[in-house]
């Protein structure tokens, strides 16, 4: 058996967190034996490094070793992916054709983002994980395959189970082993080393100098909570290294790249056990939030800007109160500026009636507030549900019903859009 700095130097490996050996002390010794593991840890943490280090160091590393992303695999063909399919079994399926578990017999399979995987396939890899036993799309024989399974995944797993989308029989059958990956941001020791490793990397790849960091920059990565984890510290290192002229680095100039202030909320995974209700299930729950927040604000302002006109009167009104209720409601400064925060009311939302323009001009010019015409702003919806139903249905409008194109304009896959489309029954 391998010792940790031997694994460490054979797959680039850099730190020396204590989180960080003890999963990599865990997965050299599990991987001698044939029981399932689950890896645990934000995205960019490097996850995908622990079964590599397993199947090299278990018997099967002369075998195949196969990674399955689940998440990029559209719902409606992932069972054929996986477990194969016999000819004529769906529309397209010319001839047979052999799933991942069936290619992999005798190797180790890594299932990443297994907590993507939608429930009638959990079904199915559940089968697998009991009795090594399977079926191809199409066919009633039963298959038996020797695989060894890997799983990984950022999702919180207990929440998954709690709201419907993973069958708790096959969390704990995949979990027989848990190794858990630190992020980035608890392993402040290791990001300068980290940083001297990627810039040495592309110095080498790009021949250019390598970058250097001063004092106050060390301290400034150090202090980056850096929610894209370890992929986005190699990110930022590589772009530097092509763009900046000065092979200096101050903290300064890191915070033209990633501004502290800036950054925004990620989601964090602090354990598989115990409550999360309160916390986000992904980064788009996030924006919706804030879009909401936003369009509720509005209405207050226009309630606000409607009982200041009634209570005064438009005679009453200075012209500095005249400017802003014109900023609030002209549809030109709406829309030509894209800071405001009706841009995006405007420019995706339902249409919006806006109450007649006050102005000093000759043939706008009202003296009594009986002239004006004050539409009540009326409570927005605030369901998530609800907006994001509107949203996909705009976005398959736009793009004509293609769901590809609708799918990325939506940033989601095309598994979760076909989903999403079910779940609101807009299949026509």
């Amino acid at each position: 058996m391998a010792d940790l700095q031997s694994i460490k130097n054979r797959y680039g490996i850099i730190g020396n967190f204590p989180a960080l050996n003890r999963a990599l002390e865990k997965a050299i010794q599990v991987a001698p034996t044939d029981i399932s593991v689950l890896v645990i840890g934000e995205s960019g943490v490097g996850k995908e490094f622990i079964p590599k280090i397993i199947h090299s160091e278990s018997r099967r590393k002369h075998q195949p070793y196969i990674v399955v992303n689940c998440g990029a695999i559209p719902e409606g063909t992932i069972d054929s992916e996986l477990f194969g399919h016999e000819k004529g079994a769906f529309t397209g399926a010319t001839s047979t054709r052999k799933g991942y578990f069936e290619v992999a017999d005798g190797g180790t399979i890594f299932l990443d983002e297994v907590g993507e995987l939608p429930l009638q396939t959990q079904v199915r890899l559940l089968r697998v994980l009991e009795s090594g036993e399977f079926m191809k799309v199409g066919s009633s024989q039963v298959q038996k395959t020797n695989v060894r399974i890997v799983a990984a995944t950022n999702v919180n797993m207990m929440k998954a189970i709690t709201d419907g989308r993973f069958r708790e029989d096959l969390y704990y059958r995949l979990n027989t082993v848990q190794i858990d990956m630190p992020p980035l941001r608890e392993r402040k020791g290791d990001i300068h080393l980290l940083f001297r490793k990627f810039a040495i990397d592309f110095a080498e790849k790009y021949r250019m100098p390598e970058l250097k960091l001063s004092d106050d920059a060390v301290s400034y990565l150090e202090n980056y909570s850096f929610p894209g984890n370890v992929r986005q510290l190699r990110n930022l290192v590589e772009q530097m290294t092509v763009v900046e002229q000065n092979r200096e680095v101050n903290s300064v100039k890191l915070a033209e790249y990633i501004p502290m202030n800036a950054n925004l909320p990620a989601v964090v995974q602090k354990s598989n056990s115990g409550n999360s209700g309160s916390d986000f299930s992904s980064e788009r729950e996030i924006m919706y939030k804030i879009l909401f927040d936003m369009r509720s604000d509005i209405n207050d302002l226009k309630s606000l800007t409607s009982e200041l006109i009634k209570n005064r009167g438009n005679s009453d009104l200075s012209s500095q109160e005249k400017n802003l209720i014109n900023r609030i409601y002209t549809p030109e400064a709406q829309t030509s500026n894209p800071n405001s925060l009706l841009y995006f009311e405007n420019n995706h939302q339902n249409e919006v009636h806006h109450p007649t323009i006050i102005s000093d001009d000759d043939n706008h010019h009202y003296n009594d507030v009986e002239d004006i015409e004050i539409e009540e702003a009326k409570p927005e919806s605030l369901s998530l549900q609800n907006n994001e139903k509107d949203l996909i249905i705009k976005a398959l409008e736009k793009h004509k019903g293609r769901r590809n194109k609708a799918a990325d304009e939506l940033g989601i896959s095309q598994r979760t859009l076909y989903r999403k489309i079910k779940q609101y029954n807009l299949e026509d």
